[in-house]
């Protein structure tokens, strides 16, 4: 695939993004997307394999940043951890919807709405069950160094982060406006994090 970034194909990007918003990725058509974007059939391959890779390409931006967020997320934690045996509160997922998600709404709204039938289409629970994997990792080592953890079963902490997940990724799915995701995000903050903040021994 090219890596071009020209005028065409940013107009195939534009005519994707309409199509699967407006059909989903199963019934999108990719004649359909040449047309909006005033491409044959072999020119609107020239810019992606199929029409899987044509929505990861719309996706896969927004995934990354989320991703590289959440590692830097747990090195901070460790990090503060190690250096002086006194965890300090360092940041939450509220900040990871604020700073990356909120922003970038359409393009999340395509990830959770549209993905069924692609490797993304079980995206939320993907992204609790690998949360829930790191967490149960990173408490004993927190453990370990004398912080005050709460002991939690696996079953409970997915409940929890399940509830709290749902919770940060609603305005997304129901594509509220900015500054209603915004409020909603000072009621889940409000409301969640004095419980993490206990789990966690603050």
């Amino acid at each position: 695939m090219p890596k071009d970034k020209t005028a065409s194909h940013a107009r195939v990007l534009a005519a994707a993004r309409e199509e699967f918003r407006t059909y989903g990725f199963e019934k999108a058509s990719m004649r359909r997307v040449g047309e909006r974007c005033g491409l044959t059939a072999a020119g609107l391959y020239r810019h992606c394999r199929d029409k899987a890779d044509l929505f990861d390409l719309l996706v896969a931006p927004a995934i990354g940043q989320l991703n590289a967020w959440m590692e830097d997320h747990l090195a901070r934690y460790l990090t503060a951890a190690g250096e002086n045996g006194v965890l300090q509160w360092q940041d939450s997922w509220v900040d990871m919807m604020r700073e990356v998600v909120y922003p970038r709404m359409d393009d999340y709204h395509l990830l959770l709405t549209c993905s069924s039938g692609t490797k993304y289409e079980s995206f939320l629970h993907d992204l609790t069950q690998a949360a829930q994997e790191r967490m149960l990792q990173y408490l004993p080592i927190l453990r370990d160094k004398g912080l005050p953890i709460r002991e939690i079963s696996p079953a409970a902490l997915h409940l929890l982060l399940s509830a709290y997940v749902t919770a940060l990724f609603e305005p997304v799915i129901h594509r509220y406006s900015l500054d209603e995701s915004m409020q909603c995000l000072e009621m889940i903050e409000a409301f969640f994090l004095p419980g993490w903040k206990t789990l966690f021994g603050f």
